[in-house]
């Protein structure tokens, strides 16, 4: 598997989705709407708090990411649900050992933990979050993989099948995502610079 390509073509992909959502008219108490799943803002709020708890357990200042936190983690969650709905479409399975391997992972950051962090996911979120992550990269890798154009371009196709609309309350959406910075809300790439918080 050429994680790297993988991850590349992935960023690109989420551009893609990113130009695909929208703000809209949301019902009462959620924070978004991705294809049939809908993101409560109490559980929303919920995973906020267990991540906001893991930055601090990592020593890490959360105002690096220059974005409010919920923010950030609402667009990890609809990544994730996008991410569920299509491996589920296309019945990917992913098993415990490949989450296991995943888990010990760095990715481009220094620690796991650290790459864990930087895409918004608290360690009690891990397992879910890789299950998602490993089947878009699995579903990627039946296609042809994230090397071949044809393929990263017919799972553009399958993440706008899936519509997501966020309540505007939780802010404005990047009107111009890109490769560098896919992210509707931040450039998660900042997140590598976080520095640790002073030490009491």
């Amino acid at each position: 598997m050429h994680v790297k390509s993988i991850r590349v073509a992935l960023a690109a992909l989420a551009a893609g989705a990113a130009l695909t959502a929208c703000s809209s008219p949301m019902k009462a108490g959620a924070a978004a709407v991705v294809g049939g799943e809908r993101i409560a803002a109490k559980d929303l709020d919920e995973k906020v708090t267990e991540y906001e708890k893991a930055l601090t357990m990592a020593k890490l200042d959360a105002s690096a990411l220059q974005v409010p936190l919920n923010q950030f983690v609402l667009y990890r969650l609809t990544n994730e649900s996008v991410y569920r709905q299509l491996a589920a479409k296309h019945r990917v399975a992913v098993s415990e050992a490949e989450i296991d391997v995943a888990l010990k992972d760095p990715g481009q950051q220094q620690s796991p933990q650290m790459n864990l962090l930087a895409k918004g996911v608290a360690p009690g979120n891990a397992r879910d979050y890789l299950r998602a992550e490993i089947g878009m990269s699995k579903l990627l890798e039946q296609l042809g993989g994230g090397q071949n154009q044809q393929a990263v371009e017919q799972l553009r196709k399958e993440f706008t099948t899936i519509k997501v609309s966020y309540s505007p309350r939780y802010g404005q959406i990047n009107p111009q995502p890109s490769q560098e910075n896919p992210s509707m809300f931040v450039d998660t790439g900042r997140f590598g610079k976080l520095t640790p918080t002073a030490q009491g």
